[in-house]
């Protein structure tokens, strides 16, 4: 066979190699995603990539080495998605707005767009410490990116002078986080969720309106002293 031949031949079978680690990687995603780490089981894995589950250990040399990958990509994915969302806003946006965008980035890619991240988010407490090793790296750099959002934000007056911003940066990942736990769209448009939790936030971070934080309008009650 001509040199130019085994060429292709060979960049054929290496994309088709590749093409089948990816699948194996998508429904290792899907399955993980719905079932827990304990839950997945490599035969359900092959069902889902339509293939033998020995042909798995051609591409992850065990269970673990799969789940890792997976864990990994997720957050990760996540991370550049949320860094080309921020990079697209102009560069004079407000710093409340960047973290609007920052909530429908990190809502609609874990809830519509990616089994990895969901997968990465809902497993994060459930695998062994060494699966992940690689996944809480890449989280911390994601988590990074949300400190600058609110230091930003803090540098510009807008963040509520009371707040611990490590304490309020946590708080606000862990609950949209907690979302991948409990919306399905049954329970509702995933833009009713992600307004939902733009005003939560917003309202949650920004100074509190002129006279305190009882409502608009409303006078505090006083007890009456009872009759002597």
């Amino acid at each position: 066979m001509p040199r130019k031949q085994d060429a292709a031949a060979a960049e054929d079978a290496g994309s088709k190699s590749a093409r089948t680690r990816e699948r194996i990687l998508d429904a290792a995603a899907h399955v993980l995603s719905r079932k827990g780490y304990a839950g997945t089981r490599l035969s359900d894995v092959a069902d889902q990539a339509e293939i033998q589950a020995p042909a798995i250990y051609y591409y992850f040399p065990s269970r673990d080495d799969l789940i890792e990958e997976v864990m990994w990509s997720g957050i990760a994915h996540m991370r550049e998605h949320m860094t080309a969302t921020l990079a697209a806003l102009p560069a004079d946006a407000d710093p409340l707005d960047r973290i609007d965008a920052a909530v429908e980035a990190h809502l609609r890619y874990a809830l519509e767009t990616s089994d990895y991240t969901t997968a990465s988010i809902r497993n994060a407490g459930q695998v062994p410490e060494s699966i992940a090793i690689r996944y809480t790296a890449e989280a911390s750099q994601y988590g990074d990116m949300w400190r600058k959002l609110l230091q930003d934000a803090g540098n510009a007056g807008l963040l509520r002078p009371d707040l611990d911003p490590l304490a309020a940066r946590m708080m606000v990942l862990g609950a949209l986080n907690w979302a991948a736990e409990w919306w399905n769209p049954r329970r509702g448009s995933l833009d009713t969720v992600v307004r939902t939790a733009q005003s939560l936030v917003r309202h949650g971070l920004g100074p509190l309106a002129a006279g305190g934080g009882g409502s608009a309008g409303h006078k505090p009650r006083t007890r009456r002293r009872p009759a002597d």
